[in-house]
């Protein structure tokens, strides 16, 4: 393949399917398709009529119910006339809510892979008439983010599910849902969600164009929609929180937020992305303010040991013994006598053992991946230690920062402080604590030049209103909304 045609954009072409809108113009569209079904029908003796539909996405109650039964048994509509009947249809009490014409193919295509069923009447037009089944995963509780105290429903693969858990609790007729179809091949909806008067015009609009914006063939993981909605694939930090709890998700959209919710994705996605987001969690707004500040406060310690305690055993050892009290430090080094190896190589082989330990834990099912993780970390490190090849010292300093690192509440975020761990650790392995500080001094840059639709992603850290700071106020102290969002109403309380 040339390189002309990879730069080449996607096409885009509309419309879509040329066949004409017929029967057997939908046959052709869907040949070769075993659940593609055309039921020929008869009104009196010269009215024959077609309803098409696919096998398995429409419900054969309905579809028997509210168009096969009205039509063999309402005499006015049997004995309508040809040029009325479509209009008599439509209007009939069972149709009025969930039936529409059909003017193109590409209409006609889309219904059908919905879930509805299209019937053609003797003049040659179409009618779409909703038949979907509703066979979807029930709502059940969040399994990624339990709850102690609080609502325990979480989002479904459904994305009008999700929807109506949305508007259950926030019941205002300012919540705005904005859909578009992403993906020429699975024709995935995807909402924009919003509260009128509260988030900021810009950015409501900035994402809507980004959604727009995604001529893909389809949306096949969570992983594709972040990418496209936050626009940050040169960082691994994440520009986007997702969340499987509705509760969350609807505060964020009360701060001034915008949602994404899309189908066949059990999340909810919102921007703008800043880091206050990935470590602040619902059950925070639950607990008195004196508990939840301090909470906080200890996430960020937690991250702070697991992002650095690595890279400064590894400098001080190495480099910086005098700093190290002399009872420790000999112990340290009687320790490490009889290890071959030098310490930073010690602690990168340990943290690269804890990640095998735990991906293999998280692929394999629920209790052999448990078995896995505790019976790799008991024998693996203790046969390590007493084979001399890691001292005792490097396998706690491994062990304190990996168990810190899963305080972090959003595990996108945690996995970005995964990787530059690693990196950290290697640069004070060549520098010393100067390694270290340029290392710091680097992801503080990188940080500081990031941003989530035009907010800066350390502006939280600045202070302001509301709950986005490392303390959270007293609720009655809560009365704006923070100021980097850029809110059309801060007032927020009293």
């Amino acid at each position: 393949m040339d390189a002309e045609r990879i730069d080449r954009p996607h096409p885009r072409r509309e419309p879509r399917l040329s066949q004409p809108l017929t029967p057997e113009g939908l046959a052709e569209v869907f040949r070769d398709c075993a659940d593609f079904a055309a039921r020929p029908l008869r009104l009196g003796e010269d009215r024959r009529l077609t309803l098409c539909f696919l096998d398995g996405m429409v419900r054969a109650e309905r579809v028997s119910d509210n168009v096969l039964r009205p039509l063999a048994l309402n005499e006015e509509l049997r004995n309508a006339p040809v040029e009325t009947l479509g209009e008599r249809l439509l209007c009939g009490a069972q149709f009025s809510a969930a039936a529409h014409p059909c003017a193109t193919t590409d209409q006609a295509a889309a219904d059908l892979v919905q879930g509805w069923c299209v019937l053609f009447l003797p003049d040659g037009s179409a009618i779409g008439l909703f038949a979907a089944t509703e066979e979807k995963r029930a709502v059940g509780q969040p399994e990624d983010e339990p709850a102690v105290k609080g609502a325990r429903d979480s989002f479904t693969e459904s994305v009008r599910t999700n929807t109506s858990l949305v508007r259950r609790r926030l019941r205002a007729p300012e919540l705005r849902i904005r859909e578009h179809v992403v993906g020429r091949q699975t024709l995935t909806p995807v909402d924009v969600v919003w509260l009128d008067g509260i988030a900021d015009e810009a950015t409501v609009n900035e994402v809507d164009r980004r959604v727009a914006e995604m001529d893909v063939d389809g949306i096949r993981t969570a992983g594709d929609l972040e990418e496209y909605a936050a626009r940050g694939t040169h960082t691994a930090f994440p520009l986007i929180a997702a969340t499987q709890r509705p509760d969350w998700f609807c505060s964020g959209l009360l701060e001034g937020r915008v949602g994404l919710l899309c189908e066949g994705q059990p999340l909810g996605w919102l921007l703008p992305g800043t880091v206050s987001l990935f470590f602040r969690t619902e059950q925070d707004r639950a607990q008195h303010w004196v508990a939840a500040t301090a909470l906080r406060a200890l996430r960020l310690l937690c991250m702070a040991v697991t992002l650095f305690l690595p890279a400064l055993f590894v400098a001080v050892v190495t480099f910086h013994p005098e700093v190290i009290p002399l009872k420790l430090a000999l112990s340290i080094a009687q320790a490490k006598r009889e290890v071959p190896f030098p310490t930073a190589l010690e602690v990168v082989m340990m943290l690269l053992s804890f990640e095998v330990l735990q991906e293999a834990g998280l692929r394999l099912p629920g209790p052999f991946g448990q078995t896995v993780s505790i019976l790799g970390g008991l024998v693996v490190g203790s046969a390590a230690v007493e084979a001399r090849i890691v001292s005792p010292a490097v396998l706690i300093a491994v062990a304190v920062a990996g168990i810190a690192g899963y305080t972090t509440p959003s595990q996108d975020f945690a996995n970005a402080l995964r990787l530059w761990r690693f990196a950290l650790t290697v640069l004070a392995g060549t520098a010393g604590l100067l390694g270290l500080a340029l290392g710091t001094a680097a992801l503080l840059g990188h940080l500081a030049g990031l941003s989530s639709c035009g907010v800066p992603y350390l502006a939280p850290l600045e202070g302001g209103a509301g709950d986005a700071g490392v303390v959270r106020k007293p609720v009655e102290r809560q009365k704006l909304r923070p100021a980097m969002l850029r809110p059309r109403n801060r007032r927020e309380r009293k």
